[in-house]
């Protein structure tokens, strides 16, 4: 799910640094639609990272449910139940 260019606009405060917006201003004539692209990309990239962790960690948990159905849990040698 990428973010849309035409939603609704909310001003945002956020310290930046000084030197470095100065820089960016020279390289762009949008500071605001280029920083607003930029967090796009990360929200992006970080909510496919995360989704892929929860992907493996259900993996996992799978994997553990299956080898506890085929051979019980480990334990039960040691237990007196």
């Amino acid at each position: 799910m990428g973010h849309a260019r035409s939603a609704s606009k909310r001003p945002t405060n956020v310290s930046l640094d000084e030197e470095l917006v100065r820089t960016a201003r020279l390289l762009t004539s949008n500071l605001s639609g280029t920083l607003e692209g930029l967090l796009g990309e990360f929200v992006t990239r970080e909510q496919t990272r995360r989704r892929a962790q929860d992907d493996a960690v259900a993996e996992v948990i799978d994997s553990l449910n299956v080898f506890h159905r085929t051979h019980g849990l480990l334990s039960d040698e040691f237990s007196s139940l």
